[in-house]
């Protein structure tokens, strides 16, 4: 992941924009729900042997933290469980609109 995706999910996470928290709320859920299914999140994975020092639960095949990961509407999963839901002139038009 780059960190324009890091910064993406962290903000939607901490500063959600008004008219887009409903969407990136329900694509968080939708997505979290296929990653805590998933065997490659960090919970399932220690209980078949996985060890790590991190305390947030996070993908053990990209090291991504779930929770903001969930909520950058730019990212997609590296298992292919979930594709971005903003297209990159989608994004390119929302950046515009922040800077104005």
């Amino acid at each position: 992941m780059n960190l324009k995706n890091i910064y993406e999910g962290w903000k939607n996470h901490l500063l959600p924009r008004e008219d887009m928290k409903e969407l990136i709320n329900t694509v968080s859920k939708e997505r979290l729900d296929i990653c805590r299914a998933c065997p490659f999140n960090s919970i399932n994975a220690k209980k078949t042997g996985y060890k790590s020092v991190r305390i947030d639960e996070h993908c053990t095949d990209c090291g991504c933290s779930l929770i903001p990961k969930t909520k950058c509407l730019s990212c997609s999963c590296p298992q292919n469980k979930w594709e971005a839901e903003l297209t990159p002139e989608q994004e390119k038009e929302i950046d515009n609109e922040e800077e104005i």
